[in-house]
């Protein structure tokens, strides 16, 4: 099995991080603040996973959608609905087996007797949070329904284009490949993915936690009765969204980017490296967490915190590398050790 690894630490930065410039907008610091909190609404259903909360606010300030891989039973459908509950979007879940079709997610037409004509049934997809759930026990021609609507925003069913709402995130979860009945995702669906983030099993404070909270009559199934509610919405998100693409990143911090990305197709342990794509996706995510941390501009550390969720997926690991027991993290890790960074 693959090394799991902790991500980037956004547990304590945000609230540690230093007063906000002056000039700052009071409306873009309330943005922030809301979008803040809504980590303690989600920390009333799930005990620890800081980082894979706030990979999936990183998400969405940027329009991107993230990948969440960990083992059964450690909370990554809770979380993301403790989320939605929390940022009070219209969520909807979609259980991905071996007999689920395109249509089952993306909708389809259907027959009207009263009218003798076809009617467009919209699927689950129209939303703004889209739960896939196992995404990865589906066949590759179910998985690529999501295609056009992750990378257009839009639903193409019978020459028709459908927008879907705004915001959209595809929150999908997976168990690792090395799982009985999973098929590994295409590179061009994982490619999608703005953040894949790794939910480890927690240590045994957390799991005492877990269990007590259980014993206490806490029901994973009733978020209100565990007191999470909604504490931002629709509208901080765009405030905040707007705020994070006014961050500036200085020449130097967009060149340290671009070093990043051009190592990692000349690495011997990579057969296929990070895209001009994946370039920009870390981009993009630096700034949204530099925003998150009350700063107007890009550090090279905010680089850094972020490569690994926004490029492990996005590399290949060639096959002796693999039977050496090599991981993409471990290579990554080694790449930015290895590259210069700017001062």
């Amino acid at each position: 099995m693959n090394e799991q690894h902790t991500d980037f630490d956004p547990a304590v930065a945000p609230d540690d991080a230093p007063e906000p410039s002056p000039a700052a907008p009071a409306a873009d610091e309330s943005a922030r603040q809301a979008l803040l909190r809504v980590r303690a609404e989600v920390a009333k259903a799930v005990v620890g996973q800081e980082p894979t909360v706030t990979g999936l606010l990183i998400a969405l300030l940027v329009r991107g959608h993230v990948l969440l891989e960990g083992v059964p039973g450690v909370a990554k459908t809770l979380l993301v609905r403790a989320l939605s509950a929390a940022l009070d979007l219209e969520t909807k879940r979609v259980q991905f087996t071996p007999d689920l079709m395109p249509g089952d997610v993306t909708g389809s037409l259907v027959y009207d007797a009263r009218t003798s004509d076809f009617s467009f049934r919209a699927g689950p997809v129209f939303t703004n949070l889209l739960l896939a759930d196992e995404i990865n026990r589906t066949p590759p021609k179910t998985q690529a329904s999501l295609l056009e609507a992750m990378e257009e925003r839009q639903v193409s069913v019978d020459g028709v284009s459908r927008p879907l709402p705004d915001p959209f995130i595809v929150a999908a979860t997976q168990n690792p490949v090395e799982y009985e009945g999973t098929y590994p995702l295409p590179e061009a669906q994982l490619d999608r993915f703005l953040l894949k983030l790794t939910l480890p099993l927690p240590d045994r404070g957390d799991e005492i936690e877990v269990v007590r909270r259980h014993s206490a009559g806490f029901d994973p199934r009733d978020l209100a009765a565990a007191g999470v509610r909604a504490v931002a919405g629709a509208a901080e998100l765009d405030r905040a969204r707007n705020a994070v693409a006014r961050v500036t990143v200085a020449p130097e911090v967009l060149g340290y980017i671009v070093d990043i990305a051009r190592a990692t197709r000349s690495a011997p342990s990579f057969q296929l490296g990070v895209s001009p794509r994946g370039a920009t996706a870390l981009l993009g995510t630096a700034r949204a967490w530099a925003w998150l941390c009350g700063r107007g501009f890009v550090t090279p550390d905010d680089v850094k915190a972020l490569a690994l969720p926004t490029l492990r997926h996005r590399v290949g690991l060639r096959p002796e590398a693999e039977m050496d027991g090599v991981s993409a993290d471990g290579i990554l890790g080694s790449i930015l050790a290895s590259v210069p960074v700017p001062r």
